[in-house]
């Protein structure tokens, strides 16, 4: 294939997405370019779409649409309260708790870690850490359940938001047994989650 760069460009892009690579970027992108008003196109408004319309909420962390105020039952009022919060990682961490409907209550999502690296992580000023402890005041949250990784940046993250809640009396928690070390929550079948759901310890 002839080297063009707004075709090179869009390999390089899609080879960032997880689990795909170069090779898998390249066929991806021919599938697209022979597939233009099928595939292409439609995609393309759709990504433009996303862009312009969705964003971060600011308060609790998960994905809303700028047209409206966030529906996710963690930013307004809503019939049913709850008294615990799982902080976790990223939207996809999320997704894999509800999916396994071991825990009822709200969600925070942080997105992503604190790590000493400048080019990996996140720093603490970028993390919804701050929105969290407005929440457990103002929805009068007695359980927190730290919900990161097994990784060094994970619990590292932790550690930072147990400290940061250390002049609340709220009770802190962290999954425990079948979180294997180094383990993502994402990667982690139902059985494993609900082990570590139910173990899990005060910290």
């Amino acid at each position: 294939m002839q080297n063009i760069s707004e075709i090179e460009e869009l390999i390089k892009l899609i080879s960032k997405l997880p689990g795909l690579g170069p090779k898998s970027a390249k066929r991806i992108v021919l599938k697209l370019i022979n597939n233009r008003n099928e595939l292409a196109k439609p995609l393309a408004k759709a990504l433009a779409e996303v862009y312009k319309n969705i964003s971060r909420c600011k308060i609790c962390g998960t994905l809303k649409s700028n047209i409206i105020e966030c529906s996710y039952n963690d930013c307004k009022i809503v019939e049913k309260k709850y008294d615990k919060i799982c902080v976790v990682e990223n939207l996809a961490d999320q997704w894999t708790i509800q999916n396994s409907n071991i825990f009822q209550g709200y969600y925070h999502i942080l997105g992503g870690t604190i790590s000493s690296s400048s080019s990996n992580g996140s720093s603490k000023q970028d993390l919804l850490i701050e929105s969290l402890l407005k929440r457990i005041k103002e929805e009068k949250i007695d359980e927190v359940i730290l919900a990161t990784s097994a990784t060094v940046e994970g619990q590292t993250t932790a550690f930072y938001i147990q400290n940061s809640l250390k002049d609340t009396n709220v009770k802190i928690s962290k999954l425990a047994q079948g979180l294997p070390i180094g383990g993502e929550i994402e990667n982690l079948d139902d059985g494993t989650l609900i082990s570590a759901f139910k173990n899990r310890k005060k910290i």
